[in-house]
């Protein structure tokens, strides 16, 4: 390794401590992000050569800005997408749309609740995206549970089980629509032998986390101050939900139906709604009501949580330009003799320190797919890379979309979560990995 290229993994490296110690520097994690990103290509156009081959001469210039864009373009695919789903949950929200859901799932005991909510995010985010799933369970917690120390717990349970539910579906997470795209994996294969391992990762950490909620619950009296009297009608409240959560459903169908990026589809759906609810507010005579609203909404969405993305994905981009990934991954090969178990794991442990996109991404670059073997399609290591690298991202709480979602919405500390979910999450983790050695050992 270069020095230049260590002095890039010492900024990344100093840059994330300060993220992680952030109830203690009372710096916001967004701002830090942001200079690690600036930081981290700035050194790297020392000596841009290096590391991008056409980049010299009078052509550096434009060599670096193709890398730029082309990584700025998919992590503002990202980003464009929380916004367009933070939109979608907060207007449903507005409207008093998860009201009835609460109603439906609410119940008294602590316990039963986090069984439910845990079940309900496992398998919603099979459907939807981890992130979006996240969102809307938050905005439903927010509806159910009044104290924020037993919300966070619940918020905490919610990450673990949208990563473990959105591992075992091909459309469920980033890094598994990766791996099914390339063919290395298949959807039946997929959802066959990692089902039961993605279940124990959410059921275990489940049950550690219920030892922490005892009693029952205070609803919060919100039944109708979501939505102000006069406002909307009850089935145009409902109207509005099932167009919110139902259009989130669509957004993978839309995907494979026209093969354009998510974010098209969650625009699509912000678009329809804007719509719909303009043509109510226009029907209850408020000619301009709905564009407030909607603006209102638009303004109220977490550019800090937004911030943070944009500087984390960047400066991991440049770690993988680098070439840091492919040295890690190239390294742990050859540390463990080929022991796919312990890649994998040591892998899904990486994914919770650093996007685990990247990590996926260098990992199908340096092993080529096989016709026979583990290397072969559902191979051991294609299954065990999209379950780490999906579960893997739970152990720490900027380890996953879901993640750092739930912590600006929760404002939820890197600390806490630490240590009152980490290890709970890695039980979890392990106890999966477990799972799928005795299926392949003895079922497939």
């Amino acid at each position: 390794m270069s020095t230049l290229t260590l002095s890039i993994v010492v900024v990344f490296v100093f840059g994330y401590l300060c993220i992680a110690l952030e109830s203690l520097t009372k710096v916001n994690k967004a701002a830090i992000a942001l200079l690690m990103f600036v930081a981290c290509w700035t050194l790297f156009m020392v000596d841009p050569g290096s590391y991008i081959p056409a980049a010299v001469g009078d052509n550096v210039a434009s060599a670096v800005s193709e890398v730029m864009e082309r990584h700025l373009g998919s992590t503002s695919t990202t980003l464009f997408f929380l916004m367009g789903a933070m939109t979608i949950v907060e207007l449903v929200d507005q409207n008093g749309g998860f009201n009835f859901v609460r109603d439906i799932i609410a119940v008294k005991s602590k316990k039963s609740l986090l069984w439910r909510i845990a079940f309900i995010t496992f398998f919603l985010s099979a459907i939807l995206d981890n992130m979006t799933t996240a969102i809307v369970m938050v905005m439903i917690l927010r509806k159910l549970v009044a104290d924020h120390g037993d919300r966070i717990i619940y918020a905490s349970l919610v990450i673990i089980a949208a990563n473990a539910g959105g591992a075992f579906s091909p459309i469920g997470d980033v890094t598994t629509i990766m791996l099914w795209n390339k063919s290395l994996i298949t959807a039946g294969g997929v959802i066959k032998e990692l089902f039961l391992p993605s279940v124990v990762s959410m059921v275990v950490p489940a049950l550690l986390l219920q030892a922490f909620l005892k009693g029952n619950l205070s609803y919060k009296d919100e039944g109708k101050a979501a939505a102000m009297e006069g406002d909307l009608s009850a089935g145009q409240r409902k109207a509005i939900f099932f167009l919110g959560v139902g259009g989130l459903i669509f957004v993978p169908i839309f995907k494979s139906i026209t093969h354009l990026p998510p974010f098209v589809g969650i625009l699509l759906v912000v678009g329809v709604l804007w719509l719909v609810t303009e043509l109510f507010y226009r029907s209850h005579g408020e000619e301009d009501g709905t564009q407030k609203r909607i603006l209102n909404i638009l303004r109220r969405i977490d550019m800090g949580t937004i911030m943070f993305f944009l500087g984390i994905l960047m400066a991991v981009a440049c770690l993988e330009v680098v070439g840091v990934l492919a040295m890690a991954g190239e390294g742990l090969n050859v540390a463990f003799d080929g022991n796919h178990y312990l890649i994998t794991g040591i892998i899904g442990v990486m994914s919770s320190i650093v996007d685990n996109v990247p990590l996926v991404a260098g990992c199908m670059g340096m092993y080529p797919m096989a016709e026979v073997g583990d290397f072969a399609q559902d191979g051991i290591f294609w299954q065990l890379l999209a379950y780490c690298a999906g579960v893997g991202g739970s152990m720490l709480i900027i380890g996953s979309a879901a993640g750092v979602v739930v912590m600006g919405l929760e404002k939820i500390t890197f600390i806490w979560y630490m240590k009152r979910i980490s290890l709970v999450a890695f039980a979890g983790y392990v106890a999966g990995i477990v799972v799928y050695w005795l299926e392949r050992t003895f079922l497939f």
